[in-house]
């Protein structure tokens, strides 16, 4: 049996290692980013928690799988997200139907804090055009405005889940930001 306040005191890279050793100590890094990745996933994917639960589990049995060739050089949670984007793409390539974006009302604060134009979020209408705004956008810049504004990733760590230059990175929020404040605007206009 695994002692829960060991896991808590231990860094990513400790637990990868115990795990290497002892394969109970896997469930630490599996709890710890359970709920990030399902969220992350359902985010870029528009999958209903269910499917979204399928490719998590897929995520974490990759992750376990491949244990041996992570690099500690690396963050672990870049790499265990890198692994989240790989199987969300491969499920999305898959999956033809286009379930809507499902955000929780602290994601909501947190993406309309930067965007400053949802400061008084307090209803569902506005919720409904933040989910069909970011349904409405590309995949690339949806994924890092996730990633940056609801997942709090900063410019590095988004360049290695996403395999891009920083530049590129910001580029890609810079041109978000710009489509999603469009696309948001137009919606709430036609209310």
């Amino acid at each position: 049996m695994i002692d829960h306040s060991l896991c808590e005191a231990k860094t990513d890279n400790e637990l990868v290692g115990m795990s290497l050793g002892e394969p109970d100590h896997f469930l630490c890094l599996s709890k710890r980013y359970e709920s990030k990745l399902l969220r992350y996933i359902i985010r870029i994917s528009k999958f209903s928690r269910e499917d979204a639960e399928d490719v998590l589990q897929e995520v974490f049995i990759k992750t376990y799988f491949n244990l041996n060739g992570f690099d500690k050089e690396l963050h672990f949670s870049s790499w265990i997200y890198r692994i989240a984007h790989n199987e969300s793409v491969s499920a999305i390539r898959k999956k033809v139907v286009r379930p809507t974006i499902a955000l929780e009302v602290e994601d909501i604060e947190r993406f309309g804090d930067d965007f400053d134009m949802t400061k008084n979020l307090d209803n569902s209408f506005d919720r409904k055009y933040i989910d069909e705004a970011l349904s409405k956008m590309d995949e690339k810049y949806r994924e890092v405005l996730v990633l940056r504004y609801l997942d709090e990733k900063d410019y590095t760590e988004i360049a290695d889940i996403l395999k891009k230059p920083v530049s590129t990175v910001g580029n890609l929020i810079l041109r978000g930001k710009k489509i999603f404040k469009d696309e948001y605007e137009k919606l709430s206009i036609n209310k």
